[in-house]
């Protein structure tokens, strides 16, 4: 909603050295959709870089099956998202399909609203680089619902104010799913 971030000024910097200390990596990661195919190997991928001393991961539920000195859980609500962690870097790979949502609305509040509310609430905690699994096929102006939703998504988060963003748009993603 229309809450403020409390991480501001000095409180922000003090969070910073915090995490600097903790690790000699000053970079710290937010990851959204850890536990799919894709945010599962993000994960993997940050805890194991050494551009990244904390890697904090929202989660819907306790229990990632990762562990890392660097890993940092937060598990929330994407539906009432709390302020976020002071981060540079936000990973967004939140994403279902219309079948496993069980409709579009389902499917919409999922693509478009949990990964614009992430994207916003990130860049409001400091975020600078954002990096977005999308599709192919993403197209605002599109007659398909599914890419309709990822356009409209990317066209929101492209507005937010990022130094960087970073547009992942694959077709087909093969693998072991969870669900």
């Amino acid at each position: 909603g229309g809450e403020q971030v409390p991480w501001r000024g000095a409180e922000r910097a003090r969070q910073r050295e915090n995490m600097a200390e903790a690790s000699s990596s000053s970079r710290v990661a937010l990851v959204a959709g850890a536990s799919g195919l894709v945010g599962r190997e993000l994960l993997q991928l940050l805890l194991t870089s050494p551009d990244y001393g904390v890697v904090h991961s929202l989660r819907r539920r306790a229990g990632a099956g990762a562990s890392s000195s660097k890993l940092r859980e937060l598990v929330v609500s994407f539906d009432d998202l709390p302020a976020l962690p002071a981060c540079d870097d936000v990973f967004i790979a939140l994403g279902t399909t219309i079948k496993v949502a069980g409709s579009e609305a389902a499917f919409k509040r999922v693509d478009y609203d949990y990964v614009v509310a992430v994207a916003a609430a990130a860049r409001q905690a400091g975020a600078t680089r954002l990096g977005i699994v999308s599709a192919l096929g993403a197209d605002a102006e599109s007659r398909v619902f599914y890419n309709r939703v990822k356009g409209e998504m990317e066209r929101a988060v492209n507005g937010l104010g990022y130094e960087s963003v970073v547009l992942a748009r694959p077709s087909l993603l093969l693998g072991d799913r969870e669900a």
